[in-house]
């Protein structure tokens, strides 16, 4: 398996984003992520830091959080992404696949709601 060459890049959506040096075809592992896992009584406290527009709800029960490490914490939100993530709770990985070809240069996108067609408003867009 070929993982694309990644990298950060000013985002004209927000900030930086993660982009790819290379074509990117359609159901391609773009990355696999490992995860840091944060036990329920920590949430609160990251809820009230800079990583709580960074981290991810984990376990089934979504009591739990993560930080993920490589990119995975740093892709834009989107409604029409061309990524999506998955939460593998057996190997603490959030694994971002491509949804459809995406060009090299093109900036790597996903709903933040997990479900590429939740359209459901994201917390920053509840401010």
């Amino acid at each position: 398996m070929k993982i694309p060459t990644l990298y950060i890049f000013e985002s004209k959506l927000s900030g930086r984003g993660v982009f790819s040096t290379e074509d990117i075809p359609a159901g391609s592992v773009i990355e696999i992520c490992p995860v840091i896992l944060l036990p329920p009584d920590q949430v609160k406290a990251i809820e009230s830091t800079e990583l709580y527009d960074y981290y991810f709800q984990w376990t089934e029960d979504e009591q739990s959080c993560a930080i993920a490490l490589g990119y995975g914490s740093l892709y834009n939100h989107s409604f029409k992404p061309n990524a999506r993530y998955y939460t593998d709770f057996e190997t603490n990985t959030l694994d971002i696949i491509a949804l459809n070809d995406i060009p090299a240069g093109e900036e790597i996108t996903f709903n933040y709601n997990g479900e590429p067609d939740d359209m459901e408003p994201v917390w920053f867009m509840e401010q």
